[in-house]
C-alpha cells in the first residue's frame, strides 16, 4: 500500500465506521418492517400449478391466482374464460373458492376447467387459506 492512500483512508474509516454502526443499532420506523413470511404453500396446492401460475399477468392453461381474493370471476386480462364462468357472477372469496374447489362444475355448470375438486374439506381449506394471501 502507498504512503498516500493511508492517510486518506485514516481519515474517512472513523465516520463510514460510525456511520455504519449508527444504521445497524437504530431501532426500525413501523412503516419500514419488515412483512409477515408468505402463508406456506400447501401439498394439495401443487395440483393447481399443472395449470395455473401465481404470477401477475403471467397465465398458463389456466388464469394467473396472483390477486385472486375479492376478484371478479372471469376477470383476468388476456384469459379466455367460458361464457358460464363470464355470466355466474361470482367473487372470488372464502366461501366462494370453497364452493368452486368442492366442484368447479357443480358450481358453474359449462365451465372449461377440467378439475374434479377436492373433496378432503381440510385439504380444500389449506388451499383456500393460501389463495388469499396471494398478491
Amino acid at each position: 500500500m502507498s504512503s498516500s492512500v493511508t492517510p486518506a483512508l485514516v481519515r474517512i474509516a472513523p465516520p463510514l465506521l460510525a456511520a455504519a454502526i449508527a444504521l445497524t443499532t437504530m431501532p426500525a420506523r413501523a412503516d419500514t418492517a419488515a412483512a409477515p413470511p408468505p402463508a406456506t404453500r400447501p401439498a394439495a396446492f401443487t395440483q393447481c400449478l399443472a395449470c395455473h401460475t401465481i404470477e401477475t399477468g403471467r397465465n398458463g392453461f389456466g388464469p394467473s391466482l396472483a390477486g385472486v381474493a375479492g376478484r371478479k370471476a372471469a376477470s383476468v386480462p388476456g384469459y379466455a374464460y367460458s361464457d358460464a364462468l363470464k355470466k355466474s357472477g361470482l367473487t372470488w372469496d372464502a366461501a366462494t373458492l370453497d364452493r368452486w374447489l368442492t366442484s368447479p362444475q357443480k358450481l358453474v355448470p359449462g365451465t372449461r376447467m377440467p378439475f374434479m375438486g377436492i373433496a378432503d374439506a381440510a385439504r380444500r381449506q389449506e388451499v383456500v387459506t393460501y389463495l388469499l394471501t396471494l398478491e
